[in-house]
């Protein structure tokens, strides 16, 4: 796995080595932000850049215990940079865990002119008291688990198998590290858990001085067996008080934040299609990584509705989308995804296996009536012509050949 290149991401850091903006990498805990890191400290050694160049601190390693706060960072780097006088790339891995950071990484930036790179498990480390110290400084860079098609090329299997090879990253979703261990449930969802645990600890309870870690595991094993399907923070709490826990509606908010800060769920909202509005309720929740869910609630086949629905949530943000669900009129449409000027909309089942089925997923599309392209992914392998100008891809296809170049 070590010599296995993530090259979409990166290309997109590329594009930034040697200007004059922070790099931050962003995402869920054990995504492969490390790892990318450590490629694109290889890269500078492959062009030719002294290693003495370049100081890395990980502070998931116990060496650099001694930074809990900016001045010890400051006194770090500044004594490297005395003994080292070349001294041009700074790398700081898991950079939240060093209190107001910022600082630090503000005055290195401004007197230096170093080129730095940035990772965080927590999405509050780019909080408005972050923005204002590094307003218009830094770039964000958000990394998600494997692909499909990533999958496949860490498994080194070749496309003959995908049907096979889909099934298994349903199963174990896309963490990279799972593809050291044998594809089996008795070696995936025990180290699967031991992140999920790592996070709730460390990326909610601890940042955020959880008292209730029981409720927090409540509330988001909730989530968890609800992907796909909208609910509030209201039905969650009816959902306690029906098993004799009695929380408010706010408390249930702030660990839905909390939760999202840490990559492990995303909200995503419901926009109104003919009042081109957000709505404020019953929004959608999807799981930074499938695989997490399984290794919580176990393998439930016949929730392979929402599992897929996460599936294409998750490629689209790859894409590079902003992705919501459209409400038209009393329907509702699985995805509206958007960029720049380009706009599609999608539906998500997994197999058009009745005359009913067709006609919900096709006639909340065909209620819209614009030109942008419309999709109806499923399972089915067999496909006619588009359905009135709507297309029909096969889920794998749609993963595996992007609808258009992005």
């Amino acid at each position: 796995m070590k010599n296995i290149q993530r090259k979409e991401y990166l290309e997109k850091i590329a594009r930034f080595i040697d200007k004059p903006v922070i790099k931050i990498i962003t995402g869920m805990r054990r995504a492969g932000k490390s790892f990318l890191m450590r490629q694109v400290i290889d890269e500078l050694k492959t062009k030719g850049i002294n290693p003495k160049s370049i100081l890395y601190i990980n502070m998931d390693l116990v060496e650099f215990d001694h930074l809990q706060n900016y001045k010890d960072l400051n006194h770090h780097i500044k004594k490297y940079f005395k003994a080292n006088q070349q001294t041009k790339y700074l790398f700081i891995d898991e950079v939240q865990n060093i209190d107001q950071w910022e600082k630090t990484i503000n005055s290195i930036f401004t007197e230096t002119g170093t080129d730095i790179y940035l990772t965080g498990s927590n999405a509050g480390m780019l909080s408005s008291e972050l923005s204002t110290h590094l307003s218009g400084r830094y770039i964000e860079l958000p990394l998600h688990t494997l692909n499909f098609n990533e999958f496949l090329k860490f498994r080194k299997n070749p496309d003959k198998d995908r049907e096979k090879e889909f099934l298994l990253f349903l199963r174990y979703g896309g963490l990279p590290a799972i593809h050291q261990l044998e594809l089996e449930d008795e070696s995936i969802y025990p180290y699967i858990r031991a992140i999920y645990n790592t996070i709730l600890l460390k990326d909610v309870v601890a940042r955020y001085q959880v008292r209730s870690v029981n409720l927090l595991e409540n509330i988001t094993e909730y989530v968890f067996d609800n992907i796909g399907n909208n609910f509030s923070a209201k039905r969650i709490a009816d959902y306690l008080k029906s098993q004799q826990t009695q929380v408010g509606v706010d408390t249930i908010q702030n660990y839905l934040k909390q939760l999202e800060s840490a990559y492990l769920i995303n909200k995503v909202k419901r926009y109104d299609l003919k009042g081109k509005k957000i709505l404020e309720v019953n929004e959608k929740y999807f799981l930074g990584d499938i695989g997490i869910r399984h290794s919580v609630l176990g393998y439930r086949e016949n929730d392979i509705s929402g599992i897929l629905e996460n599936v294409v949530y998750l490629e689209l943000l790859r894409r590079g989308y902003k992705v919501n669900i459209g409400k038209q009129a009393k329907q509702e449409i699985d995805f509206v995804a958007s960029k720049e000027n380009e706009k599609i909309y999608i539906q998500v089942c997994y197999l058009l296996a009745s005359e009913e089925t067709i006609s919900r997923e096709f006639e909340a599309l065909l209620a819209i009536k614009d030109n942008y392209p419309k999709y109806v992914l499923s399972m089915d392998k067999l496909f006619g012509n588009d359905y009135q100008g709507i297309q029909r891809l096969n889920i794998i296809d749609f993963l595996q050949k992007p609808t258009r170049k992005t």
